[in-house]
């Protein structure tokens, strides 16, 4: 073999067995796996702790009301605009009363038509030339009139919308010359001093459980800068919402100066504190991995000699520790230091 053709066999080898060997990253799994790695770990405890949840939703108030025509047809006039105030009794809008005003007149005629009918089969029936029977059928088309006659009169008063209370207009989703039907909102408003502003704020089902009424909160916007609106839980939805695919809370805004400058669907931030305290851990931030929407992963042991990866609820972040709800009730002690370099499964040494 000459020395020519030994080399090319030579960097042959040297392939074959570069292909058959690890890769790099089967190389570095390998070592992983039976590398021992130095952690330090804490001892795992609870304490009694008010948490604090956070939310975030859109004012409004607790008696908003939707106005609108009983029948429907072409709007007349709207006498107010959005942000408007009125008073009691105040017009608010009315409908073009045309057609309404002519299905009382066809009604009244009505009437008079059955009226007329009615003596005359009476008349009959008393010089026996119309039968009981006719009478009574006379009696009842002259009942039935009166009573079209009388609904009729009701549509009509329900062209106009009159105000029930003082407050003001929040919405105004119709406009004058508009054809609208029965029921279409028209109008919505708010009495004023009455219930006060709300923040309906979505919160998760655990979340929701926690919480109770009468629950202090704290209320921000960036509408209103360095300011912070005191409330506390009002009510609680009874029912997920099926659009957000929350559970809603609504806070009630009490005993704040300054209120008016909150408006219906400004976008608002709540921390909600708990009155029933629970057993929470707090841990150092380090040891919380891949943290995101109220949960993440740490890594624990049981024995000194091997990390468990397992995931946990988290309460709160503070500034430099996490407030862990749920997840820790099986675990012994917590790996502060290393964990980047972890696996489940991992060996480890604690220094």
């Amino acid at each position: 073999m000459d020395i020519k053709s030994f080399s090319y066999y030579s960097m042959a080898l040297v392939l074959i067995l570069s292909a058959c060997g690890p890769s790099d990253e089967q190389r570095t799994d390998s070592l992983a796996d039976s590398e021992v790695i130095p952690v330090r770990v804490i001892q795992l405890a609870t304490r009694d702790t008010s948490q604090v949840i956070r939310a975030t939703g859109t004012f409004t108030t607790d008696d908003e009301t939707v106005l609108a025509f009983k029948n429907g047809g072409v709007i007349q006039q709207l006498h107010v605009k959005e942000g408007d105030s009125f008073k009691k009794g105040q017009l608010l809008a009315s409908l073009e009363p045309t057609e309404i005003n002519t299905a009382v007149k066809q009604a009244q005629l009505g009437v008079e038509k059955a009226a007329r009918d009615y003596h005359r089969a009476r008349q009959l029936f008393l010089d026996s030339v119309a039968t009981q029977e006719q009478m009574e059928n006379a009696k009842t088309a002259f009942e039935a009139a009166k009573q079209d006659a009388d609904r009729a009169a009701y549509n009509l008063g329900h062209t106009r919308i009159h105000a029930a209370f003082d407050g003001y207009v929040l919405q105004r989703p119709a406009s004058t010359g508009q054809v609208v039907g029965p029921g279409a909102p028209v109008l919505l408003v708010s009495s004023t001093g009455r219930d006060g502003w709300l923040l309906k704020a979505g919160v998760s089902d655990r979340q929701w459980s926690a919480i109770q009424l009468g629950d202090n909160a704290e209320v921000t916007t960036d509408a209103v800068r360095n300011k912070r609106f005191s409330a506390k839980v009002f009510r609680k939805s009874e029912g997920i919402d099926l659009k957000s695919g929350t559970f809603t809370v609504y806070l009630k805004l009490v005993g704040n100066d300054g209120l008016p400058t909150v408006a219906s669907g400004m976008f608002g931030k709540a921390e909600i504190q708990l009155s029933t305290k629970t057993g929470a851990w707090f841990i150092p931030y380090e040891a919380l991995l891949d943290g995101d929407a109220g949960t993440g992963y740490v890594f624990v042991t049981d024995d000194g000699q091997t990390a468990r990866r397992i995931p946990v609820q988290i309460g709160s972040i503070q500034k430099d520790r996490v407030v862990v709800t749920g997840g820790l009730e099986d675990a012994n002690s917590l790996i502060v230091s290393g964990s980047p370099y972890l696996r489940d499964g991992s060996k480890i040494t604690v220094k």
